[in-house]
């Protein structure tokens, strides 16, 4: 089944997409850059995005694979860690855009968050197609919206908006199939929009029987009940800046993007409590949006909003622990 309502303003999109982000960059204090230890050079790996203009989601493929999307060009770049090298792979239409983004791998389908555009694109990881195009909600001068990450469960991907209290799903049927999309409106904490970027980062956890979602306006991390749309507060210390996150069993790594750390933090049992453990940081962040996760390693994608004459973008790679 394939959705195609890509509409006209297609150049005025793009460029809402990558102003509103640089706004709440801007906007907001300089940050104090954490101190930790680098690595033995000074620097960790860093592996280049060739021709990209812009830089904000990753996601974890198969093996060694990832994928990472220029922000306000929508392209898709595919790589991989272990030889440090990255290529573009999917050239998409104009005024589409990539924000966050994950890997359906049995299916081989790529979710990714179309930003001011409203929508959601899937890509086939094979063929490079596009499979399908969401419109998940509607968008007007009155009524922006900014689809910004993405989640995968067995039965299909959640996205977030961070202008709105709710939740968009894509079915994925038994044979790979995305199907007609659904709203879950949320009540609770994760349902308030303070501030400019409210909604951000989202994973699925306990088999996709609960969804955690980071806030960016509270710094906060909820549960969200995936059936009812309820949330509740994860309790522990304050996350500033919070964008993308990772779960890997108790642990979550939360992107801290404008502190130019990463936390991991470790969950209690019943995901009412977590505690920070650690705080990775590196001489090569240059404000880190999303993270993927491939053993002990950590890939970091620099989105350097704000920062003056950013000309490339790249993944760097750290130790996750």
């Amino acid at each position: 089944m394939r959705y195609k309502n890509v509409d006209s303003g297609k150049t005025v999109r793009r460029a809402a997409a990558v102003g509103l982000v640089a706004l709440a960059a801007l906007v907001i204090p300089a940050p104090v850059v954490s101190a930790g230890p680098p690595s033995s050079n000074g620097h960790d790996k860093v592996i280049q995005l060739p021709g990209a203009s812009s830089a904000e989601g990753i996601a974890e493929g198969k093996g060694t694979t990832f994928f990472a999307g220029d922000l306000g060009k929508g392209d898709i770049f595919r790589g991989d860690i272990r030889r440090g090298t990255a290529r573009l792979f999917i050239d998409v239409p104009d005024g589409w855009e990539a924000v966050g983004m994950k890997v359906d791998v049995d299916n081989d389908l790529l979710f990714v968050a179309g930003g001011s555009t409203g929508q959601g694109y899937v890509y086939d990881t094979d063929t490079r197609e596009t499979v399908a195009t969401y419109q998940l909600t509607a968008v007007s001068e009155q009524q922006p919206a900014f689809i910004n990450d993405v989640a995968v469960t067995d039965d299909g991907a959640w996205f977030t908006n961070s202008l709105k209290g709710e939740l968009y799903f894509v079915p994925v049927d038994r044979r790979g199939t995305p199907g007609d999309m659904k709203t879950l409106l949320l009540t609770g904490p994760a349902a308030a929009t303070p501030a400019a970027f409210n909604l951000n980062g989202i994973a699925a956890v306990r088999g996709g029987r609960t969804l955690i979602v980071a806030h960016s306006a509270n710094g906060a991390l909820y549960t969200v009940d995936p059936a009812s749309g309820a949330s509740a507060a994860i309790t522990g210390a304050k996350l500033p800046y919070v964008d993308g996150i990772v779960v890997k069993g108790n642990t979550l790594w939360a992107v801290q993007n404008m502190l130019n750390q990463v936390s991991r933090v470790r969950l209690d049992s019943g995901l009412e409590s977590f505690e920070v453990r650690d705080v990775i940081t590196s001489p090569d962040f240059q404000v880190p949006t999303t993270a993927a996760v491939f053993g002990d390693t950590l890939a970091v994608v620099n989105a350097k909003f704000g920062v003056p004459g950013a000309s490339t973008y790249e993944v760097v790679l750290v130790d996750a622990r």
